[in-house]
């Protein structure tokens, strides 16, 4: 995604060693689907990321919405690469374990901030309605 004038050489790197360590096909050839998880990240992830840092600092209130968003897109992105390479018939098992020790912690993380905004959000929920009178929620 970086124009060429501006790739740093150990970026250039850093994709070959990986390709060449794991074969991720998502990196030497791409399906139409990983292009667009990339731009959700570049458009998404990374403005929401840097905002978010602050956000946490500072306990901003609508950091958990925000997070939960993040939180759930990451996960059904990360699952559809799984499923996908886990489709792939000319990989091994092997090399399958190998790249689910990239793609599955990823996953468990964006279920853990998931549950993590999703309670954060209910204890404000609740909180706020019992304090506005209602009874429960």
């Amino acid at each position: 995604m970086y124009p060429a004038a501006l790739k740093p050489q150990f970026l250039t790197q850093l994709r070959t060693w990986y390709i060449t360590t794991y074969r991720d096909q998502f990196f030497v050839t791409p399906p139409a689907f990983f292009n667009l998880y990339m731009w959700l990240e570049l458009l998404y992830h990374v403005p929401l990321s840097v905002w978010a840092i602050g956000a946490l600092i500072r306990d901003d209130p609508r950091t958990p919405i925000h997070l939960l968003i993040y939180a759930v897109q990451t996960a059904v992105t990360t699952l559809t690469c799984i499923a996908d390479y886990l489709s792939w018939s000319s990989f091994s098992n092997a090399e399958k374990v190998e790249l689910s020790k990239l793609y599955v912690p990823y996953l468990a993380l964006a279920v853990f901030m998931g549950l993590d905004m999703f309670a954060r959000l209910e204890k404000t929920l609740v909180y706020g309605a019992r304090a506005a009178g209602k009874k429960s929620l």
